[in-house]
């Protein structure tokens, strides 16, 4: 991933024998899909506990987040809706305008309801998988979108704070790793839905909108 050194799941990458050349038609696409990395083999134990948690997560977050502001909250519809996840395929590869909201609290100090500004994120095609960067601010997840579902894509990465020039490999450090869901909600719109981040919410969702 644009030579930053993820160790871990360049290694499961490889192990699956995922790096290849392909065409980009229908056959060849459900080809690369089904040759893709199993994402439980690559993540860890903490990320799949809360992967198996989300939907608790979910409602503890949109609960605390409503009691913050939830005239905010129920002006975004189905984008927070945790049942609202259309089939389809993941976020093709393109530039995209990102919008970031933290739900529920970590801390007592903290909000439960907190929309930030739009972002510039990339999505690239990286062999059979893609993979996700948020370009800019002060907290930038980047990672690997994986299969798993027909309604969903599994998401695991790390996150870059601050000047950082590169993530830490993923697995290395806990507080930094990210696992989440990558769910359609309409025609040409994601989320990115990441339960139980290390920093400050409950639950973070990131609206995901092409820009190309």
């Amino acid at each position: 991933m644009r030579g930053w050194g993820w160790t871990v799941i360049a290694a499961a990458l490889l192990a699956g024998g995922c790096a290849r050349e392909g065409g980009s038609s229908p056959t060849a696409a459900a080809a690369s899909r089904a040759a893709a990395p199993d994402w439980r083999t690559m993540a860890t134990a903490a990320d799949r506990d809360r992967l198996r948690n989300w939907r608790t997560a979910w409602i503890s977050a949109l609960t605390a987040a409503r009691a913050s502001d939830a005239k905010a909250v129920a002006a975004q519809g189905v984008l927070f809706d945790p049942d609202h996840a259309l089939p389809g395929e993941p976020p093709p590869p393109g530039n995209y305008r990102c919008r970031v909201f933290k739900l529920g609290t970590g801390r007592a100090a903290s909000p439960g309801y907190v929309a930030y500004p739009n972002f510039a994120c990339r999505i690239d095609s990286e062999a059979d998988v893609l993979s996700f960067y948020k370009l800019s601010g002060s907290q930038r997840p980047v990672g690997l979108i994986l299969p798993a579902a027909q309604s969903f894509s599994v998401f695991l990465g790390t996150l870059v704070l601050g000047d950082e020039a590169a993530p830490l490999d993923y697995g290395r450090d806990a507080t930094r790793d990210m696992a989440g869901r990558v769910e359609k909600v309409d025609e040409r719109r994601w989320r990115l839905v990441l339960p139980y981040p290390r920093f400050e919410s409950t639950l973070d969702v990131i609206e995901l909108v092409p820009t190309d």
